[in-house]
């Protein structure tokens, strides 16, 4: 007798655990006697596509990338195993990266980048249902990126990968993590268009530091990376940065300067 189903438990409870059970792992747990072997298929079925469906939806690239038999025994696992917290179906793939984070373990015959390319499918749509917006109080987007103090998104989500997650496919599964970190930036422009772009490290430390410095101007954001980099022209790394102020402000990433 399983914990969940003690004998303390009213008979009728019992048999809606005895039910569940069987709809979850229906190789390994025997259905209810007396319903009828074509009844519960119809439950079997229904219960599974619609979770298998919502998930392949999701994880397009995941899916793509593991055999049919793979992927199947992946979603059967997490039917079975996984306890979800919310009957919200848009909260379901956050309950499958749970899964994979959390339940699932190392399984040899899992790809090595499989929970970073899972992340980073779940972030296009976590994203694009965030409840964040670019309210036009929040920043000026005339501002003087230079000379004011550049506001970043709630709406761009700075991310790192030990894989480059944003590449993988078909035709590019590797095996082992890159030289270097990807550093990506996910956001969602005025449009709610989600989009991605690959930034290298000094523009990571760049959005670093307009969250924990949020009075600095972009020059004065700029010149403490030159001093950073010990670089002996910081005036190039001030003129580079303009121009990477410019393609972020275009993309909603940086909507413009603080107002005061």
């Amino acid at each position: 007798m399983t914990s969940h189903n003690r004998t303390e438990r009213p008979a009728f409870i019992r048999r809606q655990y005895d039910f569940a059970a069987h709809i979850r792992d229906p190789e390994h747990r025997p259905a209810p006697a007396d319903v009828e072997d074509r009844r519960m298929g119809i439950y079997r079925e229904l219960f599974y596509n619609n979770v298998e469906g919502f998930i392949a939806g999701t994880f397009p690239v995941l899916l793509r990338i593991l055999d049919d038999a793979a992927w199947h025994a992946l979603i059967r696992d997490y039917f079975n195993r996984h306890r979800a917290h919310t009957p919200l179906f848009l909260e379901m793939p956050r309950e499958f990266l749970n899964y994979l984070e959390n339940e699932r373990g190392e399984q040899p015959q899992d790809p090595p980048f499989l929970k970073e390319l899972a992340h980073y499918e779940w972030v296009e749509l976590a994203l694009s249902v965030a409840d964040e917006r670019l309210e036009p109080e929040q920043s000026d987007p005339e501002g003087d990126l230079m000379t004011g103090s550049p506001v970043l998104s709630p709406l761009a989500w700075p991310l790192a990968y030990r894989y480059p997650v944003h590449r993988i496919g078909p035709d590019f599964q590797p095996d082992t993590p890159g030289e270097n970190p990807t550093y990506l930036i996910v956001y969602r422009d005025r449009q709610d268009q989600v989009g991605f772009i690959e930034i290298n490290p000094v523009t990571r430390r760049l959005l670093e530091l307009i969250e924990s410095e949020p009075s600095a101007t972009g020059e004065e954001l700029l010149l403490t990376i030159a001093q950073e980099l010990s670089h002996p022209q910081p005036r190039v790394v001030v003129d580079a940065g303009r121009e990477i102020f410019n393609s972020l402000h275009e993309k909603d990433i940086i909507p413009g300067t603080k107002r005061h």
